[in-house]
């Protein structure tokens, strides 16, 4: 020792410091990445084994806040991590020196326990806290001795998240990480890897898997500050349009999933929507922009336009790629997304402003192929319009969108395909031919736009024009209901229109007694009392809609249980759940690490050495293309065959920014794709080959006469 005097303290206060060995915390120091098992080129030595005796003697003295016993914890911790890996190629397993049950014990109290002893020994808040709160904390001198613990912690618990493929270990160790989210901001290219991993785990996870991930990162939002912000907020749009690459239909569970990824994208989002605008304004533009390159390639409105166009006139091909960057699931389900972005957000003054732009790309969408194998699109846009505007309090004409549909010879003749089978009109984006002429899809359209009409003009029933505006939907629903054969729909518009006239009576009878004039500010208030208890005719008519609605997509869908919640109340439901999570956690049995994970990391191993020789395989093999169902013209339809098309689409449309979102991809699935494509490919090249020399080569009969 060089200091007598300090080597005396030592020995008399805490001597398991002096006999304390600290190759393990020298290398986690050195860098921010993962730890590895790097060999030594000392000679091999006989390493003692830890016994349960010493970590509970650790655990004591951590406990009592000796900075040896914090760092022997640490360090059997890192250990514990690395177990099952080779330190090299000609020594034994360096981390094999442990029981399970040791390893079990020290997993489970670093875990829970590690964060609140880094805390108490840095001098920092007992919970949560706040980047300035670190910042002036790493000027610190307890920090500046004792803060390299705090990184070798998150190092492997790190390391850990990624090495694991159990779910219920990785959302356990995620789960008792986040109590140390803020301490990241120290740790810049460490907090990277974590975003990182957060998302892949939030997307890609099961059980409570994606929910702990979710708030792990909204407390890195909330706590690092816009750094963090900025990157989640890209980052977590790029993970949910991964998820939203979907066919034709979509299932129940599916459906789901995406509805609580949405959740927590809006939910993201509101943290801070002065940074959010910036976001939302961008990937809003380019949905603009696809529904734009889809609208100028349809076709001339002009005399002159079609002579330009002629000249430079686009193939089939690209008019049908097209239409389908914008009839795509994702196209769709960034609508729906931005839609309950901007609802959820209404009451600030940064996000009001987008609901216009959005507006017109919902209805640019609604309109764009006028035909009835789309009316699945256009009555979700048409419910999106609504949400709009009944969160913006501003009227959007989406009348003239469903009164469209009613005008269409699908919905007034009468059904020649048979009864046919029942549709769920938010399962599907489009149908085929033969599903238009039967009796199912007619009448689920026909109740879809009695209760969007119902419900756009039930959010102005309370209008001092109320009058005037339903004027003429009602005028084409009586027109409506003396062209229909149907006596089931005749009856349901004839409840649709006499609901309406009870409301126009009683609008009429409020109205007749005010003397202001229309521009007056008092119309603002005008029935605001019965609005609040929602008394009109309209919205009790509307209300037992809703419920017969629910009631027909319950019989259909498999499970009426729905992932997540509305995005006014899901922010509400977070703590909540959190608290639920957390007791559910310490009241149940402890996690087995020891049990499998040393197979997980010998599965991990065998997966990456199978995925490299899949990339090495792969090489000189084509990259699938995505593949995607055509969108056809309504001009089209009588010439196309009675089964859907599949078109690929070959630029990649996605409506992100110019980065790569290959963190998200799925290998396995896309090599499983490619081996198929290549299997059709052997199996019918050869005879196709063989039919086309048998055909060019002439008979010889023939050329020994000419």
């Amino acid at each position: 020792p060089t200091d007598p005097e300090f080597f005396k303290y030592l020995e008399e206060c805490d001597k398991e410091l002096l006999e304390f060995n600290d190759d393990g915390i020298a290398d986690d120091q050195e860098s921010d990445e993962e730890p590895k098992s790097v060999p030594k080129e000392e000679p091999k030595e006989s390493v003692k084994p830890i016994t349960m005796e010493m970590v509970d003697s650790w655990c004591k003295g951590a406990e009592d806040g000796k900075i040896g016993s914090i760092r022997s914890i640490l360090q059997a911790f890192r250990r514990a991590c690395h177990y099952g890996e080779d330190s090299g190629d000609n020594s034994a397993p360096k981390f094999s020196v442990m029981s399970g049950s040791v390893l079990d014990k020290v997993m489970h109290y670093v875990l829970k326990n590690m964060d609140s002893i880094l805390r108490q020994l840095l001098g920092a808040p007992s919970s949560g806290g706040k980047k300035e709160k670190i910042s002036e904390l790493m000027m610190t001198n307890s920090w500046k001795r004792n803060g390299n613990l705090m990184r070798v912690y998150l190092v492997n618990a790190f390391h850990m998240i990624t090495e694991m493929t159990d779910d219920q270990m990785i959302a356990f160790t995620i789960l008792r990480v986040r109590a140390s989210a803020v301490f990241l901001a120290a740790f810049p290219s460490l907090l990277r890897k974590y975003v990182k991993t957060l998302l892949y785990t939030w997307a890609r996870g099961r059980g409570a898997m994606p929910f702990i991930s979710f708030l792990f990162l909204r407390d890195l939002c909330v706590q690092v500050g816009p750094d963090c912000l900025d990157t989640c907020l890209k980052g977590i749009y790029k993970a949910y349009l991964v998820n939203c690459k979907l066919s034709k239909s979509i299932s129940g569970s599916k459906l789901q999933h995406i509805q609580f990824l949405g959740n927590c994208v809006k939910e993201l989002y509101t943290v801070d929507p002065q940074s959010a605008y910036q976001h939302a304004f961008v990937f809003i533009r380019q949905l603009a922009v696809i529904l734009r390159g889809a609208l100028t390639e349809r076709g001339p409105k002009t005399s002159k336009d079609k002579k330009q166009k002629e000249r430079n006139k686009p193939t089939n091909k690209q008019l049908e790629k097209s239409y389908q960057k914008v009839y795509d699931w994702q196209f769709i389900f960034c609508l729906e997304l931005w839609t309950g972005v901007v609802c959820g957000c209404s009451s600030e003054e940064d996000f009001r402003p987008l609901a216009y732009p959005l507006t017109q790309i919902i209805h640019g969408v609604a309109c764009l192929v006028p035909s009835a194998r789309y009316f699945p699109v256009r009555i979700r846009c048409v419910k999106m319009l609504n949400c709009i505007a009944e969160a913006t309090g501003t009227f959007i004409p989406v009348s003239s969108l469903l009164l469209d549909m009613l005008e269409m010879k699908e919905l007034r003749g009468r059904p020649d395909g048979g009864v046919g089978k029942a549709v769920n009109m938010f399962n599907v984006k489009q149908v085929d031919k033969k599903m238009v002429k039967t009796r199912a899809f007619q009448e689920a359209c026909i109740y879809s736009v009695v209760d969007e009409l119902a419900k756009h003009l039930a959010q102005w029933s309370y209008s001092v024009a109320f009058i005037e505006m339903s004027f003429l939907p009602l005028v084409q629903l009586r027109n409506f209901c003396k062209t229909i054969k149907a006596d089931r729909f005749r009856k349901e518009m004839k409840d649709l229109i006499r609901q309406v006239e009870a409301n126009v009576e009683f609008i009429s009878a409020k109205r007749a007694g005010i003397t202001f004039p229309p521009n007056d500010p008092a119309v603002d208030s005008f029935l605001q009392a019965e609005k609040e208890v929602r008394s009109s005719p309209l919205s009790e008519y509307v209300a037992t809609l809703h419920q017969r609605a629910q009631n027909r997509i319950d019989s259909l869908d498999e499970t009426s249980v729905i992932v997540g919640a509305e995005s006014s109340t899901f922010s509400k439901r977070l703590s909540e759940a959190q608290k639920q999570q957390e007791e559910h956690d310490d009241s149940e049995e402890p996690i087995a690490f020891s049990k499998n994970l040393l197979a997980e990391k010998k599965k991990t191993k065998a997966a990456k050495e199978k995925s490299k020789k899949r990339a090495r395989d792969d090489d000189d093999v084509p990259a699938e293309e995505d593949v995607v169902e055509d969108l056809v013209l309504s001009s089209d339809e009588e010439a196309e065959d009675e089964n859907d098309g599949l078109g690929s689409d070959e630029d990649g449309s996605a409506p992100v920014e110019d980065d790569s979102d290959e963190d998200f991809v799925d290998p396995d699935s896309a090599w499983k794709k490619q081996k198929e494509k290549l299997k059709k490919r052997s199996k019918y090249q050869p005879s196709n080959k063989a039919s086309s020399k048998t055909k060019r080569k002439p008979h010889p009969k023939k050329k020994a006469k000419h």
